[in-house]
């Protein structure tokens, strides 16, 4: 029987079903939690009210509420107690989903600028002509191919079964930031008309914020890359 809500459920509001983690034993904490699977139409299963976002409004956002919501035995994920170890490993492979997300913002932000500024006319020449606005495109163009690579080589390493939780974390971290500033470059070589809906780049700017947030924000991905690089470089028997 579950009782308790979560917030932030992506897609909660329009999914039939649901991977829900409670805690079936407090006292033994991480290693306590249990993943059940749980149809949206079970007796209990409350869906709150859809949040307002500042960017991918295409994304239902919803938080969740079980009021005495019975679940059946055969429902249970895995094993009773491996619902920690369940969630880390989903989060890695959703690290690299993210990363990905955030290649397609990044390649969407360098392919909006090129074509405004080979459109754009400023001081007798076009945009492209100019050499600031080339700098700043070479630089969008190099930090999303970098990131590409490293979704790659994250998503290659998860294929490989092998662990992955440093590139994933690696991979989301570079590519989310890189999403950022390629957006925040995007809307700054649109000028006024960046600032408008009229034009992707505004769009693209609210959406590219949230992928430094959610499976984990920009300073959790640093805990994880600098514990795994700090383990690495551990001296033998230290």
């Amino acid at each position: 029987v579950l009782n308790g809500s979560k917030i932030f459920i992506s897609n909660g509001g329009v999914s039939k079903v649901a991977i829900v983690w409670a805690q079936t034993d407090r006292e033994a904490k991480h290693k306590g939690i249990t993943a059940f699977i749980v149809e949206t139409d079970t007796p209990g299963f409350i869906v709150g009210a859809e949040e307002k976002k500042l960017g991918i409004r295409g994304s239902n956002t919803v938080e969740l509420h079980f009021e005495n919501c019975r679940v059946p035995k055969e429902n249970i994920l895995g094993q009773v107690g491996e619902g920690f170890k369940i969630a880390m490993q989903t989060l890695d492979g959703g690290r690299i989903g993210v990363a990905a997300q955030a290649v397609g913002i990044g390649q969407a932000c360098i392919d909006a600028s090129v074509k405004y500024a080979h459109e754009r006319h400023a001081f007798g020449k076009t945009l492209a002509d100019i050499e600031a606005i080339q700098f700043k495109i070479a630089d969008m163009a190099m930090e999303v191919q970098a990131s590409r690579l490293l979704t790659y080589h994250a998503a290659w390493m998860k294929d490989q079964g092998v662990r992955f939780s440093k590139e994933a974390a690696t991979a989301k971290l570079h590519a989310s930031e890189a999403a950022n500033k390629a957006a925040f470059q995007a809307v700054q070589i649109h000028g006024g008309y960046g600032y408008l809906r009229d034009f992707p780049v505004e769009r693209l700017y609210r959406d590219a914020r949230i992928t430094e947030i959610y499976e984990g924000t920009s300073e959790i991905q640093r805990l994880v890359i600098s514990a795994a690089a700090l383990k690495e470089g551990q001296p033998a028997g230290g």
